[in-house]
């Protein structure tokens, strides 16, 4: 038999298996048609039908809504484009990883509240500052005055940090901090208390949020200009690809973006481009991208509309793998995964019947948890009124285990992938953010979009839009402009902070002023600014002052004198 007669063969079943596809499509269509047909004229239960970003909503998705093949834009998880999950296995390995967002008060106390959380089986910690800890100010300067301990934990210096993980083992206990500014301060004071725990930076786990970029677009608690804060997260890859290579030196963050007021489309993109912008950069740095980029990870929120934010988490793994390898020469795979943790929305709570916002987090983390997360911060139900109190931590806490071992979810890896409407959003959401990308690249690049008030006016204009939305009734948000229930009303107890916190703050600084080597103080400061000023990589020197007790402040305005700080332009 000739060798061309299986070809023949091929190309025959080939031609007859389009034909087949293509008839398959033609009818669908003209049933479509029919359909359409028998629903003209019937009254709709609302004006229009959008997303929470103003996508419209089709009334049917069907196979005529996709294209391409299944293999290029799902593949299988644990493999590119990671459409499906980054880990072969998912969550029939293991699952992610619980945080709950916590931190009030002072070091003492929160350390309380951990191990509260861990007996009652949360698996990683989440660190949450005080206000001036986020800005870089001590607990005594007096620019704390009000703010300290109210809506986070004070860290002041390396004792601050020792007492906030007394007796929580470091090498097993992942910590994730939320601290962008003065990030590479807290880290160095983290890595010094785990130092003296006995534990080495190679064993340690967890990430430092630490990206300034969507500060200056978003969240606004930056500390250097531009470029020497880029020049410090550099100087955090490098040094953590050397010597942490279990930790993260960086959260590539959406949430705040999507808090101020984003759309699903816009924190995607935002996102990434940040995540890419960061990664342009090590290389320029000559770093090499497989040394850095796996520890690279990511922060998405999860908003009310639960299927847009399915499609955004496998939309993002799929973006960043293409980009990595084709783009940016990624050979490592690793450096192609995208993993991310997730924070159900804080800016859907709702101060009125808020018993309701348990149910908002329950969707919203069975959102996340559908749509691939690594690890999952449920909010609390009180939390647009104060901090969490114990209770509702822990239901919030329970709501994640709930999930998790009783609702079947985790069985299976991305159960809703071939849905036609997901796919449909996925494709959506990945479409949408190429061409923002394109816009960006109008900008001349993330840094002058963020210095001409670029970024700032498109997300302040969809957080118009969505807030004139809930204002005209055009969007419902229960128990605020509709079923707001009257006179019943229930009340709930909130976290109340001890006015003295401050004062006991303030005596722990005099004491430790006191007692600590000020000459040492004065040389390690002297290094660091010298550092600073001759391109040196920074970590190694803020090391040694956290060693020498050197406080928060003293390491932040010893960089300043040497990077200068942050003014916002006024734009209109």
């Amino acid at each position: 038999m000739s060798t061309t007669e299986p070809r023949l063969r091929d190309r025959v079943a080939l031609m007859e298996e389009i034909e087949r596809r293509q008839r398959e499509i033609e009818r669908l269509n003209a049933e479509l048609a029919a359909w359409e047909a028998t629903c003209e004229g019937t009254p709709k239960r609302l004006p229009s039908y959008t997303s929470i970003s103003g996508n419209e909503i089709e009334p049917l998705y069907t196979p005529a809504h996709l294209s391409g093949s299944y293999v290029d834009k799902l593949g299988v998880p644990g493999g590119f484009p990671y459409t499906r999950g980054p880990y072969a296995t998912m969550y029939r390995t293991r699952l992610w990883t619980m945080r709950q967002f916590a931190g009030f008060a002072t070091a003492e106390e929160t350390n309380a509240r951990y191990k509260y959380l861990l007996a009652n089986g949360q698996t990683g910690l989440s660190v949450a500052f005080d206000f001036p800890t986020l800005m870089g100010y001590d607990g005594d300067h007096p620019r704390s005055l009000g703010e300290v301990g109210v809506c986070g934990v004070a860290i002041s210096s390396l004792a601050d940090m020792e007492t906030l993980f007394d007796e929580i083992p470091l090498d097993r206990v992942s910590v994730s901090m939320t601290i962008n500014g003065p990030a590479i301060i807290l880290f160095c004071f983290y890595v010094a208390a785990a130092e003296r725990q006995g534990i080495s930076p190679d064993q340690l786990r967890g990430t430092v949020q630490n990206d300034i970029l969507k500060e200056y677009q978003a969240q606004h608690a930056w500390v250097f200009p531009p470029e020497p804060a880029l020049r410090l997260i550099l100087d955090m890859f490098e040094w953590c690809s050397e010597n942490a290579r279990r930790y993260n030196p960086i959260s590539i963050s959406g949430y705040h973006i999507r808090e101020a007021g984003a759309t699903a489309g816009q924190e995607l993109a935002f996102t990434l481009a940040n995540g890419f912008e960061y990664v342009r950069r090590g290389i320029e740095r000559g770093l090499d991208v497989d040394a850095f980029a796996p520890r690279l990870s990511f922060f998405f929120d999860v908003h009310n509309d639960f299927f847009e934010e399915v499609a955004k988490f496998r939309a993002a793994r799929r973006i960043w793998a293409r980009r990595m390898r084709d783009e940016f020469g990624a050979r490592n795979p690793q450096s192609w995964r995208l993993r991310t943790h997730a924070q159900t929305a804080g800016v859907t709570l709702t101060a009125q019947q808020p018993e309701n916002n348990i149910v908002r987090v329950a969707y919203q983390a069975l959102a996340a948890v559908l749509g691939g997360t690594q690890s999952l911060h449920t909010n609390s139900m009180d939390e647009t009124l104060a901090l969490p109190t114990e209770k509702a931590v822990k239901i919030a806490l329970r709501t994640q285990q709930i999930l998790a071992f009783e609702s079947g979810v985790p069985n299976t890896i991305d159960p809703l992938a071939g849905s036609y409407y997901v796919e449909s959003l996925t494709d959506r959401l990945e479409a949408e953010a190429e061409e923002m990308f394109e816009r960006i690249e109008g900008q001349g690049g993330v840094v002058p979009g963020i210095e001409n008030g670029w970024f700032q006016r498109e997300i302040a204009n969809s957080s118009s839009r969505q807030q004139a939305e809930i204002e005209a009734g055009l969007r419902t948000v229960v128990g605020v402009n509709r079923f707001t229930g009257g006179s019943d009303e229930i009340e709930i107890d909130t976290l109340q902070i001890d006015p003295e916190v401050e004062e006991r703050q303030r005596a722990k600084m005099a004491k430790l002023r006191a007692e600590r080597d000020a000459e040492r103080v004065e040389s390690t400061l002297a290094s660091l600014r010298a550092a600073a000023a001759g391109g040196a990589n920074t970590v190694p020197y803020i090391l040694d002052c956290a060693r020498a007790w050197c406080t928060l402040y003293e390491i932040r305005a010893a960089m300043e004198d040497v990077f200068g700080a942050y003014r916002e332009p006024v734009f209109f």
